[in-house]
C-alpha cells in the first residue's frame, strides 16, 4: 500500500478547493448558487453510496464515497463560514468534545463499560443534551428529515424506554393483521386520503417490528429491494432465453419463472 498523505495537508488542500469552488471571482457558477438545504440532498445521497459500497465489499469504491460525503461535509462547513456562522474547525472541535463527553470510561474517570452499558450511557447523555436544549419530552429531538422507516423505529424505541412497548415481537405482528384488515377494509372505497393513512400505519407497525426484533428496518427494505432486482434480473435472463421480453408474455409465465428462480436460490450451489 503507498504512503497516505499528511491528514492534515490533504484536509486543508480540500478546504483549499472548496473554498475556490465558492469564490465569486471565478469560482464554479453551479456551486455559487448553492446553498444548505439545495446541498442536504446531496449529503443524503452520499451516505447511502457509502452504506452501499460497504454493503458490496467494494474497498475502492469505498475510498471514492467516503471522499464524496467528506466533501458534503466541507460544503457546508464553507456555505456556514460565508455567512459567518461556523467554520469546518469549528465542526471537528464540537464532535470531538461531544465524543470525549460522550466516552468517559475511555477519556474520564468513570468505571469500563460493557457495549449494552455504554448504549444505555450515550441515550442517557444524549437526553441530557436535549434538556439543555429545551426539547422536552421523550420524543423529542427526532430529526424529520430522517428516512420515514428509520424515523418510525427510533420513535418506537423512544417510546419503548419509557414502557410503551408490546412484550413480546408475536403482539406486534397480531397488531400488523389488525392494520392490514383495516387497510383491506378500504380497499373497496378507494379513498386515496383513507389509503394513505392505513398503508402508513402499516408501514410505521412493521418499522416497529423490525426494531423490535433488533432490525434495522431501512436495511431491512434495502436488503428486500436487492433481492427483488435480483430475481427480477434472472427472471428477464430466462425470458431472454426464449425470445421473450416481459411484455411479451403473461404475469403467469413471468410467475412461474418467479418461483423457478426463489427455488434456486434456496436449494443453493
Amino acid at each position: 500500500m503507498p504512503q497516505s498523505p499528511d491528514p492534515a495537508a490533504a484536509l486543508q488542500r480540500l478546504l483549499t478547493v472548496m473554498a475556490r469552488l465558492r469564490s465569486p471571482d471565478g469560482g464554479c457558477p453551479w456551486d455559487l448558487i448553492q446553498n444548505f438545504a439545495t446541498i442536504a440532498p446531496y449529503t443524503i445521497e452520499e451516505a447511502y453510496e457509502v452504506e452501499d459500497a460497504i454493503h458490496r465489499d467494494d474497498r475502492p469504491a469505498l475510498l471514492d464515497e467516503l471522499g464524496d460525503l467528506l466533501f458534503q461535509v466541507v460544503y457546508h462547513a464553507q456555505m456556514a463560514e460565508e455567512s459567518g456562522h461556523f467554520g469546518f474547525s469549528d465542526i471537528a472541535e464540537k464532535i470531538t468534545r461531544k465524543m470525549i463527553l460522550r466516552h468517559p470510561h475511555v477519556f474520564g474517570e468513570a468505571e469500563s463499560r460493557t457495549s449494552e452499558e455504554q448504549t444505555h450511557a450515550w441515550e442517557a447523555q444524549k437526553a441530557v443534551e436535549r434538556a439543555a436544549r429545551a426539547e422536552t419530552g421523550t420524543l423529542a429531538g427526532i430529526p424529520q428529515g430522517l428516512p420515514a422507516l428509520t424515523r418510525a423505529a427510533k420513535l418506537t424505541r423512544r417510546a419503548a424506554r419509557v414502557g410503551f412497548d408490546w412484550p413480546e415481537a408475536a403482539g406486534i405482528l397480531d397488531k400488523l393483521e389488525e392494520e392490514a384488515a383495516e387497510l383491506r377494509a378500504e380497499l373497496p372505497a378507494a379513498d386515496p386520503a383513507r389509503l394513505a393513512d392505513e398503508v402508513g400505519d402499516l408501514l410505521f407497525v412493521l418499522a416497529n417490528l423490525a426494531r423490535k426484533l433488533d432490525l434495522d428496518p431501512e436495511t431491512c427494505l434495502r436488503g428486500a429491494n436487492r433481492k427483488f432486482e435480483r430475481r427480477f434480473g434472472a427472471v428477464e435472463a430466462a425470458l431472454a432465453a426464449e425470445g421473450l421480453a416481459p411484455a411479451d408474455t403473461t404475469l403467469e409465465v413471468m410467475e412461474a419463472h418467479w418461483q423457478e428462480v426463489k427455488k434456486a436460490e434456496r436449494s443453493g450451489p
